[in-house]
């Protein structure tokens, strides 16, 4: 580890050491972690995402001991916290303009079933958008179905990309594409946000893109994927004239009902592979 690293990992111990322990998985994300075309990652706000078992007593602990990090609504008492974090908006709750380590942070803090409501099922892509993009893993506990979550989340993200890319396109297409997704709709990309956002994020960061989506795409049968290359799929001249005969020999009806099946089975392929 070099030195740069280790003091930065040293850092983010300091910052999770404050907060109350009960966390299943803990991250850091945005232009103060990862470079973005532009930015200054020294004197940027660092933002986090803390995913909790039970919002309750983890707001309660942490009222105790950091009662300052949160506005008037301290007052209102742990679960009112609570309540407004799971019922409004997208099921997390912030305190920003935090002092910590000589920094100033903002941390979200959204319960571990929302998050994986959210990683399953896109839900309002709050936390799961942003985890389409690289972030730093600070913590993360034992909890298999949330780590099937965060691996199914990736996934559906390539899957979502596929369908709205041409059939022969660049990695960085690909992942301009990925990291795009979260912004389709978002209000503030039409008021307070820089236009290139989504492309000062994936060029200053394409060694990382590629290192959260790389297993993925080389486990995907249908694309070949040549790193710094191409990405396209297997469709051949050969198989385009056999697919062509498939469907004169087989009917129509029955080649959409085979590609159905075939489609449902890769996905279901996909969905038992081990995280």
């Amino acid at each position: 580890m070099t030195p740069a690293l280790q003091s930065s990992s040293v850092f983010y111990r300091r910052v999770l050491s404050r907060f109350p322990r009960d966390i299943s998985l803990a991250f850091a994300y945005g232009s103060a972690v990862f470079r973005q075309t532009g930015g200054q990652m020294g004197k940027s706000m660092l933002d986090f995402v803390f995913a909790v078992d039970d919002p309750v007593t983890w707001h309660t602990m942490n009222l105790l001991e950091n009662s300052r990090h949160y506005s008037f609504l301290r007052y209102l008492g742990p679960k009112h916290i609570s309540s407004i974090q799971t019922d409004c908006g997208a099921a997390v709750y912030f305190n920003t303009l935090v002092p910590a380590e000589e920094r100033v942070i903002k941390y979200g803090v959204i319960s571990t079933d929302a998050l994986i409501e959210d990683l399953l099922h896109w839900k309002t892509l709050y936390v799961a958008g942003r985890l389409h993009k690289p972030v730093r893993i600070l913590l993360q506990s034992e909890h298999g179905k949330l780590r099937a979550a965060l691996v199914g989340n990736l996934k559906s993200a390539v899957i979502a990309s596929f369908l709205m890319l041409p059939e022969s396109f660049s990695e960085e297409d690909l992942f301009l594409q990925i990291a795009g997704l979260s912004y389709s709709g978002d209000f503030r990309m039409v008021i307070g946000e820089d236009k290139s956002k989504v492309s000062n994020i994936v060029k200053e960061n394409m060694p990382h893109f590629r290192k959260l989506y790389n297993s993925i795409l080389q486990e995907c049968p249908q694309v070949v994927y040549k790193p710094q290359q191409g990405i396209s799929s297997i469709v051949k001249s050969s198989s385009i004239t056999q697919s062509a005969k498939g469907i004169a020999t087989a009917g129509l009806f029955k080649t959409v009902a085979y590609s159905a099946r075939k489609l449902q089975k890769m996905w279901r392929g996909w969905r038992r592979r081990p995280s």
